[in-house]
């Protein structure tokens, strides 16, 4: 009875949870819009919420779209250029503009480019394709504040200001409208990098902070901390009573002597992480082995320590944040410098510490070419096991460690995981399919391999053991792993294969488009 009450239409709330559960699988959303009316409108907001995530790949219709709603000189100067044409509709199903909830201004201006390179052909031709390009991203954030359009996230990325685009035109306009920011933006969210001048900082990025007064998350990197320690010890942003999360990415923390006042005033602050940061030496851990309130460390990401004492205060973070810690990840290096032979020793027994204390561990990244930690690191994945989702392994040298990691890793790794990545550099096909028979009782729905040299041919293991129980539900393979007759080495470009995989409803992806980088897990994970 409930059942066919859903599809009738008949409990919209209801039927609302049902469809938000395929929030991310963009082709089920589109066979929802096809049952009903009341489906059909449920799943086009959802489409619509955020559609500048580079992860949906189809930037293009919405683009268009939303030129529809400008002004006709605009669309005009775009008919000259050939970039929009007649046939689209001058009238639209829905508001969809209306529907926006999440923008994040770099994928706003990401997306932008490149549909404009698709609908032009050649950046070449149009002399001033940046500030073509400039114009249309500021004319569509102008939509959205116009049109009262009400975000559950605002975030403005600038760590990366690629594409020539000006942001500072776009966040003047944001400025602009002090209504806006008050009443139409819930969570702001700001990834902030290092710039030489100030200008950008103190004219556009603390105003607006200081307008809204509810900063949710910061992410600083590389020079960034200095500049901005005001906006977390001013009284005048408010940071104290809204920051909930920060993020330290390649910070270098020497010199820094005030951390402790920093957490100590941050009230409502849920999450610190911590990205391939540099001197995490004992001046660092003593300003927050002393906070008179937990350290909420959820992630700690390490990479190529210059020295013991590192280690020594990465065991205290441990300590400090025990169960706090969700998201760990090493990267060893090639080599160790000379005089550091003692590290794998000593990260031995920061793994053993991360086993006793830190039970939730939901991501794993290690990079483990060193011998005396590769037991170790295997002794972690299994004791961590019942709550982790994501495990990338990486090794960049053939001197066995591949064949300890595929003969042993099966045996311990989780019923179910979301995401498993195995960057090896020699993959022989007997030790492949050890771990492919080790691990047969295992669901992922994102595995990705990769082989750094050429390796020997794994596709009729992948396809028994995988393909034919589906035990994946995306598949992305890269590097020299199939035979010599194949021009690519990717799965993703071959494609009667991934038309057979399709057969059992998996989807071969690109690589590097379901691989998860750093500036994914920051906004995705985190």
């Amino acid at each position: 009875m409930s059942c066919s009450k859903i599809f009738s239409g008949d409990l919209p709330e209801l039927t609302y949870e049902v469809i938000k559960y395929f929030q991310n699988d963009i082709l089920t959303l589109y066979s929802c819009i096809l049952v009903n009316r009341l489906w059909c409108r449920l799943a086009t907001q959802l489409l619509w919420e955020n559609p500048f995530s580079v992860r949906t790949e189809n930037y293009d219709n919405y683009i268009e779209i939303y030129l529809q709603y400008l002004n006709d000189d605009f669309k005009t100067k775009l008919k000259e250029y050939n970039i929009i044409n007649n046939s689209l509709p001058s009238n639209t199903l829905f508001n969809y503009y209306g529907f926006l909830k999440y923008l994040n201004i770099n994928k706003l201006i990401f997306s932008i480019i490149n549909w404009l390179e698709a609908a032009i052909g050649d950046s070449d031709l149009v002399s001033d394709f940046i500030r073509l390009a400039s114009d249309i991203c500021v004319s569509l954030v102008k939509l959205f504040i116009e049109n009262e359009v009400n975000l559950d996230v605002l975030e403005i990325d600038i760590k990366h200001t690629s594409f020539g685009i000006n942001y500072d035109d776009i966040l003047e306009l944001i400025l602009q409208n002090t209504n806006f920011i008050h009443n139409n933006i819930k969570n702001l969210n700001f990834y902030i990098g290092y710039y030489k001048e100030n200008k950008l900082l103190n004219n556009r990025i603390l105003p607006i902070i200081k307008l809204h007064q509810n900063l949710k998350k910061v992410s600083l990197d590389h020079d960034s901390f200095f500049s901005y320690q005001s906006l977390l010890l001013s009284k005048d942003y408010n940071c104290s009573n809204t920051l909930s999360t920060i993020i330290f990415y390649y910070v270098d923390f020497e010199g820094i002597i005030n951390l402790n006042r920093i957490f100590e005033q941050l009230n409502v602050l849920e999450s610190v992480h911590l990205i391939n940061c540099n001197s995490l030496n004992t001046g660092f851990s003593q300003q927050v082995i002393n906070l008179t309130k937990p350290l909420k460390l959820k992630s700690l990401f390490v990479q190529e320590l210059g020295a013991i004492s590192e280690i020594d205060s990465l065991q205290l973070l441990i300590q400090k944040s025990c169960d706090y810690l969700e998201n760990f990840g090493y990267d060893c290096g090639l080599i160790y410098p000379p005089g550091l032979i003692q590290i794998p020793q000593a990260m031995r027994q920061l793994f053993e510490l991360i086993v006793k204390h830190c039970k939730n561990i939901k991501f794993l990244d290690l990079n483990i070419n060193d011998n005396p930690i590769i037991y170790p690191a295997l002794n972690l994945i299994e004791n961590i096991k019942h709550n982790l989702n994501y495990l990338t392994i990486s090794i960049h040298d053939n001197n066995g460690h591949n064949s300890i990691i595929l003969q042993k890793l099966g045996k311990i790794i989780p019923l179910k995981l979301e995401y498993l990545h195995l960057y090896l550099y020699y993959i022989k096909a007997y030790d492949f399919e050890v771990f492919l028979k080790s691990s047969q009782d295992t669901f992922t729905k994102k595995l990705l391999i990769s082989n750094i040299t050429k390796g020997q041919d794994i596709l009729p293991s992948i396809k028994t053991y995988i393909m034919k129980k589906r035990r994946v539900k995306y598949l992305a393979i890269n590097g020299a792993l199939f035979r010599s007759e194949f021009v690519s080495d990717e799965l993703f470009s071959l494609e009667d294969e991934v038309k057979e995989f399709m057969l059992y409803d998996i989807k071969v992806k690109s690589y590097y488009g379901l691989a998860i980088n750093m500036d994914d897990f920051m906004k995705e994970v985190i």
